[in-house]
């Protein structure tokens, strides 16, 4: 009697471990195939799957910062570690448009790439040089102004109207910064300049991400981008140009790998959901950036950093949601319909 009770008892877990298995699987299965769903062009809301993307990307991002940090304290200029980055990309992404064909490269959105080009070189010359000098955690906490700058350029070049909350909370985040710069102190230097150059001008490429993906899938917007950036970045390096020692390849071809890996994961993340909740997910990317910047180099984030950085990311965070209230308000749609990334105006930018 005992046994038949036993093996009675035996059967049972084991079909609902089954069960449990199956359903797992399903899951699993159902992720998969919604990540998949991100890598094509057009709108759709998947939160979960927009959350993945972008934490994965964060990840790949800290990566990328260390591989370059690593390269430029080894006598790398910063000119040529863009060039590596952008020639890495592209080289890894071959495969891709053998497999896709020439259509990976054709797109009826040039101007834009090329205004993104022209921004993206700009805020990558700011933001390696700053990385060659100030602690990496440091310069991620300065890089969360991006969307507070792009509600001043949704200001002065868009015309758009902020009203008291927003300038409050445009304020607020500015005041984080001054925690984490402490202009006119010891600490303040070019390094911080830099950051703050390369925050400005991720502000003003934001708007352009968004546009980009309605029409081009994620995938179509790297390989473009770094195809155009590739010979663009080229010409600079020349002037500074030495051969990397043996030793420094295999580092520059990691930082190609996390670059295109973040890109795609990024952009996959903004076609997935609202990129409300994209921005509020791109805070992990501090806490990824610490924990190179001490496991590498070993850096010290202080606790002001961290202080001014949640006080920038709860101001931005605030702008960003209260525009997607103000967005439905106003045209009677949903957050993802609108063409700015950060849902900081609903204009559609035309260049």
């Amino acid at each position: 009697m005992v046994s038949r009770i036993l093996q009675r008892g035996r059967v049972q877990m084991a079909e609902e471990s089954r069960r449990v298995s199956s359903i797992e699987s399903r899951r699993f299965a159902g992720l998969a195939e919604r990540l998949r769903a991100s890598g094509t062009a057009g709108k759709r809301n998947d939160p979960i799957a927009g959350i993945v993307w972008v934490t994965f990307a964060m990840a790949a991002f800290a990566g990328l910062g260390a591989f370059a940090k690593y390269a430029m304290l080894a006598g790398l200029d910063p000119l040529q570690v863009i060039f590596f980055r952008n020639f890495f990309c592209l080289v890894l992404m071959l495969p891709l448009l053998h497999w896709r064909g020439p259509s990976l490269a054709v797109s009826t959105q040039l101007r834009l790439y090329g205004v993104r080009v022209g921004l993206a070189f700009v805020s990558m010359m700011a933001w390696f040089s700053a990385l060659s000098l100030i602690p990496f955690g440091e310069l991620t906490a300065v890089g969360f102004l991006a969307p507070l700058f792009a509600t001043v350029f949704a200001v002065l070049w868009l015309g758009e109207v902020v009203r008291a909350r927003r300038w409050t909370a445009l304020v607020i985040g500015f005041i984080g910064a001054l925690i984490i710069l402490r202009p006119g102190g010891m600490g303040f230097g070019l390094g911080q300049m830099l950051a703050l150059v390369a925050a400005l001008t991720a502000g003003v490429v934001g708007p352009l991400l968004k546009q980009m993906t309605a029409q081009d899938d994620p995938d179509k917007i790297v390989f473009i981008t770094n195809l155009w950036a590739t010979p663009a970045s080229l010409i600079p390096a020349l002037f500074v140009w030495q051969w990397p020692s043996a030793a420094l390849w295999p580092y520059l071809g990691a930082m190609g790998v996390c670059a295109v890996l973040g890109h795609v994961a990024l952009l996959r993340g903004f076609a997935s959901t609202d990129a409300s909740l994209v921005f509020t997910f791109e805070f992990s990317r501090l806490p990824f950036a610490v924990a190179a910047g001490y496991l590498a180099f070993g850096e010290a984030t202080d606790l002001w950093t961290w202080v001014g950085a949640l006080i920038i990311f709860a101001s931005a965070a605030y702008v960003t949601r209260r525009e997607a209230q103000l967005a439905r308000q106003r045209h009677g749609v949903r957050i993802r319909d609108v063409s700015d990334p950060l849902s900081l105006t609903p204009v559609r930018l035309r260049f």
